[in-house]
């Protein structure tokens, strides 16, 4: 039996790794394989390599190379960003500023530091999940020493107002980080012109593979260390260096930079259709803003009276890969904190679909989600007792 083809939408939870990328870490492993913290010279080729791949990131953000450092990826650059700033600055103060939405790697990792004495303020969004720079300007005390906001948010695809607040912190002198994640491949970013001090990103979200990230650090800033050992990143990250991970990183990044503008104009046209399509399904809602206050390739969709778990299954049955929210918590039976946050209720939370799209999509495989899933959807319904009951009230109004 012939396997049918496989639409990939979930993109913002890992991306396939391009060929162009694969072909330049190749050789990492199995001809440039030395440990680039020795001293004779096959070592120095790989170090070679490194310095490559740190100026193409260095390049893609408008900062200088020596303020690179690779990580193992996203969730130990948000953790090396706040902690390091937290315990580096603790005779200043100990208060923190993120929002409600951010990813768990930095919820976490703020709740985690409440219980070692610092306090944080998480701001509420609004129904599209913005927060302002007002809002942080309100929340600051005299002891805030760290304000953290994501650059875009991994379910509803808000592009948050960075620049603003990074000004913000820039004038009153505090640390501003930024989970820039998502954001990286699907808008412009530029530290110098945000006035980011630190910023967050992930090699497997822009096509490169899993376990690679970098942390940017302002120089100057002062930040402790995450993982003692070695010397290696200029005694900031010990261990020895992922030189495979960090050259396919320093490829990804270029070619999403160079790309992002035929990139983003596909993304949102496929955005667009899909939502339009979607949206022809009665009782459904778009989670998030619309146009260009939200991610190119993102789409959030709530479906009421079902659940989205039973989505993705009837979605994968039909050979499409989907998620309900963000990959790190899809084993979780909890509503999404992002659209509680946004102020729909638990009912409704359990009911998202989130189809995000990357360079391989096409526009017939667009055309596939939006003819299979009012199928999908009518089926689950008429399995739901919220449905029968919504109808039985309708019959009774007349209606």
């Amino acid at each position: 039996m012939e396997q049918q083809p496989i639409i990939y939408m979930d993109n913002a939870a890992t991306t396939k790794v391009k060929d162009e990328v694969i072909a330049e870490l190749l050789p990492c492993y199995n001809e440039i394989y030395y440990n680039p913290s020795s001293i004779y010279s096959q070592s120095r080729r790989a170090k070679a390599l490194m310095d490559v791949a740190r100026r193409r990131v260095a390049k893609a953000l408008n900062c200088s190379p020596d303020e690179v450092y690779f990580t193992g990826g996203g969730s130990e650059a948000d953790n090396f960003a706040i902690k390091g700033i937290a315990f580096k600055n603790r005779e200043k103060g100990n208060h923190i500023i993120t929002t409600t939405i951010e990813h768990h790697a930095v919820l976490h990792t703020c709740q985690w530091l409440e219980k070692q004495g610092f306090e944080v303020t998480y701001l509420p969004v609004d129904k599209d999940g913005f927060v302002t720079a007002a809002q942080v300007g309100e929340a600051i005390r005299d002891n805030t020493i760290l304000v953290s906001i994501m650059a875009a948010n991994n379910e509803i695809g808000t592009i948050e107002p960075i620049a603003e607040i990074g000004a913000l912190c820039r004038e009153k002198k505090i640390a501003f980080h930024t989970d820039a994640v998502q954001a990286i491949g699907q808008i412009a970013i530029d530290v110098k012109a945000m006035n980011i001090d630190l910023l967050s990103l992930s090699g497997h979200k822009i096509h490169a593979p899993k376990g690679i990230g970098v942390l940017y650090v302002r120089k100057g800033l002062r930040i402790d260390n995450l993982v003692h050992g070695g010397a290696q990143e200029r005694g900031r990250r010990a261990g020895t260096e992922n030189v495979a991970g960090i050259v396919a990183l320093g490829k990804a990044i270029e070619m999403a930079t160079e790309q992002l503008e035929d990139h983003t104009r596909r993304m949102s046209a496929m955005r667009d259709r899909l939502i339009e399509g979607i949206l022809q399904i009665p009782y459904s809602r778009l989670n998030g803003p619309s146009g260009d206050r939200r991610l190119s390739n993102n789409v959030n969709i709530i479906f009421e009276f079902i659940e989205g778990e039973g989505i993705l299954l009837n979605l994968d049955f039909e050979g499409i890969c989907a998620s309900s929210g963000s990959a790190c918590t899809s084993g979780s039976l909890d509503p999404s904190h992002v659209l509680l946050a946004i102020g729909l209720p638990h009912e409704l939370a359990h009911g998202s679909l989130r189809l995000s799209l990357g360079d391989f999509n096409t526009d017939e495989e667009v055309e596939k989600v939006i003819s299979v899933l009012p199928g999908i959807i009518e089926t689950l319904r008429s399995y739901s007792p919220l449905w029968n009951n919504h109808l039985k009230q309708l019959k009774q109004q007349g209606q």
